[in-house]
């Protein structure tokens, strides 16, 4: 019979899993306050190897003035699809040693390093985001920073009111320094979530997202309601007959993690499995406003 106070193999499992839980509820409760910035209900999750569409919608209006007893023309509505590519797997490991261990500590060197890979795993989502978002084909200009933001607003409202669907409420998106050089020495309350700084209820935007990864001189406007976030569950029963078993939270697996020490190099890996995309689905419904000051 073994002695109490034994420490054994389970001792060091629940340690691990307990990091593994730590480190996707982190992620999760990064997601879940930027979701709420972007007003995104509801993710949609996808299987592997599906393609990411976006649509540009018209309709060709016949005339209305129809005679009694005529037979009334059909309006031809066009829907077309962009097509970018799969709602693909990425796959991201870490690596920390025994040495990095011992001359800074776990909190440093396990902690504070988990911390930083959560933050590049997110920010590979959000540039994707914006890379997407210049693509939006509701472009147009303005002189001012003010003039473009209206615009922006105004151009996507109109749009999803001619598709016949509700606009509640706008996101804009602006460059940090464009925004602070207009606003000058005026008090404004900037908040911070997600890493993300945004300013609510401003210049007719309900959301207004300061970023640098947004030009210098172009502001990008789209309805929350045309915003989506796809995504892979890293739990799919499928990978688990691979035997790649990673720990995931809640109701939706955003990320997979799993933690394991390789006696072979003595260090303590840590594996990351995910498949997200931010992604609009209507092209038409983006404003992108390049501000000109030449006039």
């Amino acid at each position: 019979m073994a002695k109490e106070g034994l420490t054994k193999v389970a001792s060091f499992d629940s340690n691990l899993k307990a990091r593994e839980i730590d480190f996707v509820t982190r992620f999760g409760k990064n997601w879940d306050a930027l979701m709420e910035i972007l007003g995104i209900v509801r993710p949609i999750r996808k299987a592997p190897g599906t393609q990411l569409v976006s649509y540009e919608a018209s309709i060709d209006l016949e005339n209305g003035n129809v005679g009694e007893g005529e037979d009334i023309p059909y309006s031809e509505a066009t829907v077309t699809p962009v097509s970018y590519g799969d709602v693909s797997i990425e796959k991201y490991a870490k690596a920390v040693t025994i040495e990095a261990v011992n001359k800074f500590g776990a909190e440093v060197a396990i902690r504070k390093t988990d911390t930083a890979f959560i933050n590049e795993l997110q920010g590979k989502v959000m540039d994707r985001f914006y890379s997407f978002l210049v693509t939006g084909t509701l472009v147009d200009s303005a002189t001012t920073f003010q003039s473009a933001i209206a615009k922006s607003i105004g151009l996507v409202k109109d749009k999803f009111k001619k598709m016949h669907r509700d606009a509640t409420s706008i996101v804009v998106f602006v460059n940090t320094l464009d925004v602070y050089e207009y606003l000058g020495s005026a008090n404004i309350t900037v908040q911070s979530m997600f890493g993300l700084d945004y300013i609510e209820n401003f210049m007719g935007a309900d959301k207004m997202i300061l970023s640098s990864e947004i030009e210098r001189g172009q502001v990008i406007a789209t309805p929350m309601e045309n915003i989506d976030l796809y995504y892979v569950d890293p739990a799919d029963s499928e990978f688990a007959q691979l035997g790649l078993q990673y720990t995931v939270e809640g109701n939706t697996n955003l990320i997979g993690f799993h933690v394991q020490g390789n006696y072979g190099t003595a260090v303590g890996e840590t594996f990351a499995l995910m498949g997200m995309t931010l992604w609009a689905e209507y092209l038409d419904a983006i404003a992108v406003i390049s501000i000109d000051t030449s006039f």
